[in-house]
């Protein structure tokens, strides 16, 4: 099996080092290729308006000055054009990729390209500051029960467009309540926030980024999961549409 590694966090980012030892336990023929620095929060997006430039660091191993997408799209088909990867795993993401993290998320993005593309895709993320308080990522948590969870997906039937997102909670791996098949969640409070500063010369300028607030969230969802110490596995569908609003939409226009 030919398994395709990408991220956001890019190349030197540590969960790409954990991702890599999740790979190298399910096959001989990994590669990397990830972006040259970080990408969080790009979504889905390429590089249409500049060129893509890419270094190589070993046999492997590749940087793309580019997006998660970029990354992949330069490993399938142009680094593997004739034997393309079984299998794209992206990730660790440092930080949690649930709720409606997933339309921002590099990480998530990756695995999206590989489903568009044909290939089977699994986006991992190992949570952080859930609650409000961490120990900083503990990534042997993923590395310890990240294997065994990808040879049963890989080993399911996968409808076409579909992926998964696979969550793993903070704690350490002999913390970890049991997994859990979720359903995407939706926060029911605003996270993300402006933080306003002033440059050296008065001029104000922004950060965005998020608060660490706990949501109340139904059972069964990905939010829950990882706030109750179990691994989230969500399959996803890149199928966008609102079935049921086909049939009321329908008769407006009759």
């Amino acid at each position: 099996m030919r398994i395709l590694i990408s991220n956001d966090d890019g190349i030197d980012a540590p969960g790409l080092k954990a991702i890599q030892e999740i790979a190298r336990q399910l096959s001989d023929d990994v590669w990397t290729i990830a972006p040259e620095v970080n990408h969080s929060g790009a979504g889905h997006s390429l590089s249409l308006r500049e060129p893509l430039r890419m270094r190589q660091l070993d046999e492997r191993t590749y940087a793309v000055r580019g997006t998660p997408t970029d990354c992949v799209i330069m490993g399938v088909r142009h680094l593997m054009p004739d034997n393309r990867p079984d299998l794209i795993l992206s990730g660790v993401n440092m930080g949690q990729n649930l709720a409606e993290d997933l339309t921002y998320s590099g990480t998530v993005a990756a695995a999206f390209e590989g489903t568009l593309i044909g290939i089977r895709g699994i986006a991992l993320s190992q949570a952080l500051g859930i609650g409000g308080t961490s120990r900083g990522p503990d990534w042997q948590t993923c590395v310890t029960h990240a294997p065994d969870i990808i040879r049963k997906l890989i080993a399911l039937e996968w409808p076409a467009y579909t992926l998964y997102n696979v969550n793993f909670p903070d704690c350490a791996p002999d913390e970890v309540q049991g997994i859990q098949v979720t359903s995407q969640g939706r926060r029911d409070q605003e996270v993300l926030k402006i933080d306003e500063r002033l440059d050296t010369w008065g001029t104000p300028y922004y950060w965005l980024g998020y608060q660490s607030k706990r949501s109340n969230v139904d059972v069964g969802t990905d939010l829950r999961a990882i706030y109750d110490g179990h691994i989230s596995v969500t399959p996803l569908t890149m199928n966008l549409t609102a079935t049921d609003m086909l049939d009321g939409t329908k008769k407006a226009f009759e």
